[in-house]
């Protein structure tokens, strides 16, 4: 191989590789209500890598009325979690087929904030919305850790009483370890944790106030937890199949809920349940 031929082959390698730790950092992502991956979802549709360090990413969402807070949040933390790694110069999110995809794409751009962006239409920035969210995917993977724990035959009295260090001990199995391991990645929500981390001596679980509860409320607990996860779970459906009937995927389509569904243009930070729908 000569040397034009080798430098051309260790650049296409190196291209590759770079796609690959920006599809990671992507990965890292979440969608805010459903606590999934924008990559498990199928919203990220491309990512390009240039030999200067720059890094395209192609965006797409369910429908084209998507709720434009939703869609900017994701589109700038894809933003940030990419930006992170030390030899990229440059990110643009290209969100498509959107209402508001040349606003989202300029703001973020721009890294510009949500406010800025929107001006008067935005009812505020997100970070109320975000941690709204981020509540209920600590409630939902608790609900999820304490009922796999009571299924092995944990007794609730000891569950209720464990630490952050005898939790993290426990699992015995890689789907037990991955339980724990993202219930604790949520645990600092509902308590402000120095770096996003519990203290190891602290409580293990704790409700969405940061309150202990006691075992002979467990059932109750967990049942009321339940709710919040049923909902998600509607939501991740619908979303996975507006997703593929919009791009021709057609067995996803087959499994989503069939409902009505009217544009979302912002949900308000203040009540997201009370979202106004424009027909």
């Amino acid at each position: 191989m000569n040397t034009m031929a080798a430098t051309s082959a260790k650049a296409a390698t190196a291209a590759v590789d770079r796609a690959a730790e920006v599809w990671a950092q992507l990965a890292s992502v979440s969608d805010p209500e459903l606590d999934e991956s924008v990559t498990e979802l199928g919203f990220v549709t491309c990512v390009e890598v240039d030999a200067g360090g720059g890094v395209q990413i192609g965006f797409r969402l369910p429908t084209y009325w998507c709720a434009a807070n939703f869609a900017f949040l994701m589109a700038d933390d894809m933003r940030i979690a990419v930006a992170g790694l030390p030899w990229v110069t440059k990110v643009t999110i290209g969100l498509g087929e959107h209402m508001y995809a040349d606003e989202i794409n300029r703001g973020v751009a721009a890294g510009r904030s949500f406010q800025d962006t929107f001006g008067a239409e935005a009812s505020g920035e997100l970070e109320d919305i975000r941690r709204t969210f981020m509540v209920k995917a600590f409630q939902r993977r608790q609900e999820a850790l304490l009922t796999s724990l009571l299924e092995r035959g944990l007794e609730p009295a000891r569950l209720v009483r464990l630490s952050v260090a005898e939790l993290a001990g426990l699992p015995d199995d890689s789907a037990s370890r991955r339980l724990v391991e993202r219930y604790l990645a949520r645990r600092f929500v509902v308590r402000g944790c120095a770096n996003g981390a519990a203290q190891t001596d602290e409580a293990a679980f704790v409700d969405s106030h940061g309150a202990l509860f006691d075992a002979d409320g467990l059932g109750a607990y967990l049942r009321a937890l339940r709710r919040v996860g049923v909902n998600a779970e509607f939501n991740s459906a619908l979303c996975r199949g507006l997703l593929a009937a919009r791009y021709g995927e057609a067995d996803a389509a087959a499994a989503a809920p069939q409902v009505e569904i009217k544009p979302v243009h912002f949900v308000p930070v203040g009540d997201w349940k009370s979202a106004v729908r424009l027909a």
